[in-house]
């Protein structure tokens, strides 16, 4: 093959990648791969992470950003140490889920950290510029990246839905402007008000780089908070700030639902309290999971055998809620009147304004004529030979009640015992040493002698 030949394959071969890349900023500086050395301290990689803020740590990639703004905004939060942990509280349930997407795609894992200051961690947070979830979306951009937002449900708010959009908008801010600062300050602001703040500069013959445009103070301030972040969790007890303890292993999973469900019996279920459930399932927007919208939940990794067990022993109607198709003119009062339940709560379910006195063509939920009665059978309880009359007799009344009538045929309880594992625990109960972990919510090894440990399963070998 001739020289000239050689040459022209390869400039064809880099012409055909570059028109498949993502647009650049033409004003933004070149980019740059950051060493450990100059964005973090010293990390000994001879030993496995500790737990998830160690494998944090590690993967920090964003070169630090020394400013006045920076050493203002560390100071405020090392001030606040309780609200430090709250946030961090917050967090251990999802930091597992984004830092591990985080690593899928190479990104910086201090972008685990930016929901600190985008939303304090709080899934249901909602800005004034109607900016939602631990991203913080507003509505357009969530559309942009295909996060359902109807009367049922709004995907801003779903942890797994949110975090791959967001990664998918960073990196392509990142890809867009060649440099992580202003990327995320395009974030913050919008890529058009970042380019145009570069342009400006360039024409008036300045540097176009994120310490030289001019910005509005929000997004001054929104690196340096990320900044100060980065700080604490890189050396937090130089702050004074004690982090909660978060295990580098799955805090949630996925569990398919195929009927109607409502979000109470749901949490009943796995047995876990409703907020908490919420924290995790805050997409859905009304008291019922419709199953046809093919509604995944997330359950904690140590609740999901509890659910499908309870679940599996569960007998009647998972939701006490219908459908109701309104036609436009209809009294809301005639309705609710119709379905036995007050305006009030009509409107409160529905998310009804009280200036709205008669239905348009809408669906509404409305009490359902045979509401759950059904028995939840709680893996966690036991009861004695002649406890259940006793249960059935103090049994209260309503549609919201749920019973324990009887123990849970497929999880039972072992007594531990001197010399127990749970290795061998494992063995004998036909299961693994990590269903045990998680059935019982252990960190370590230990059993205490006397302690009820839950078994998965009616599998005994030996």
């Amino acid at each position: 093959m001739s020289c000239l030949r050689l040459f022209i394959l390869l400039l064809v071969a880099v012409l055909a990648g570059c028109a498949t890349q993502t647009p650049q900023n033409p004003y933004a500086p070149a980019k740059k791969h950051y060493t450990a050395e100059e964005t973090s301290r010293t990390i000994d990689l001879t030993h496995p992470p500790r737990d998830m803020w160690d494998r944090i740590r590690r993967g920090f990639a964003i070169p630090n950003l020394d400013s006045e703004l920076t050493e203002q905004w560390t100071t405020y939060y090392a001030s606040h140490p309780q609200s430090v942990l709250l946030m961090s509280q917050r967090a251990s349930k999802y930091l597992y889920y984004i830092v591990d997407e985080l690593d899928r795609r190479g990104l910086p894992t201090e972008l685990a950290l930016l929901p600190f200051v985008e939303s304090a961690y709080n899934p249901t947070a909602l800005s004034r510029a109607k900016a939602s979830g631990l991203w913080q979306f507003i509505p357009s951009t969530g559309r942009h990246y295909n996060l359902a937002q109807d009367w049922w449900r709004d995907q801003r708010r779903d942890p797994i839905a949110s975090t791959h959009a967001a990664l998918d908008y960073l990196s392509y801010l990142y890809d867009f402007q060649g440099d992580w600062y202003l990327a995320l300050a395009s974030y913050n602001w919008g890529e058009g008000s970042v380019k145009r703040a570069m342009e400006k500069n360039v024409k008036a013959g300045g540097v176009a780089d994120y310490a030289s445009i001019n910005m509005p103070d929000e997004t001054r301030n929104y690196v340096p908070k990320l900044q100060a972040i980065k700080n604490i969790i890189a050396d937090p007890e130089r702050f004074g700030i004690t982090l909660p303890p978060v295990s580098n292993t799955p805090y949630f999973t996925t569990v398919q639902k195929k009927q109607d469900i409502d979000i109470e019996v749901a949490a009943r279920l796995a047995e876990m309290p409703v907020e908490e459930f919420k924290a995790l399932n805050a997409s859905f927007n009304r008291p019922i999971i419709l199953a046809e919208h093919d509604a995944t939940l997330l359950l904690p990794t140590n609740r999901v055998d509890i659910f499908n067990a309870n679940l599996e022993a569960y007998q009647g109607r998972l939701s006490s809620w219908d459908t109701y198709k309104s036609k436009k003119g209809e009294s809301y009062a005639a309705i609710a009147k119709r379905h036995g339940i007050s305006l009030g709560t009509l409107r409160a379910v529905n998310g009804l304004s009280k200036k709205q006195s008669t239905a348009v063509a809408q669906t509404l939920l409305v009490p359902a004529a045979d509401a759950p009665r059904g028995a939840i059978q709680l893996a966690s309880l036991e009861l004695a030979p002649d406890s259940g009359a006793a249960s059935r007799g103090s049994q209260p009344r309503g549609n919201k009640d749920i019973v324990v009538l009887q123990r849970r045929a497929n999880v039972r309880t072992h007594t531990i015992k001197s010399g127990d594992t749970l290795f061998s625990l494992a063995k004998r109960y036909n299961t693994s040493v990590t269903e045990l972990r998680k059935l019982n919510n252990l960190k370590g090894n230990t059993l205490s002698k006397g302690k009820q440990l839950r078994v998965p399963g009616t599998g005994i070998r030996g």
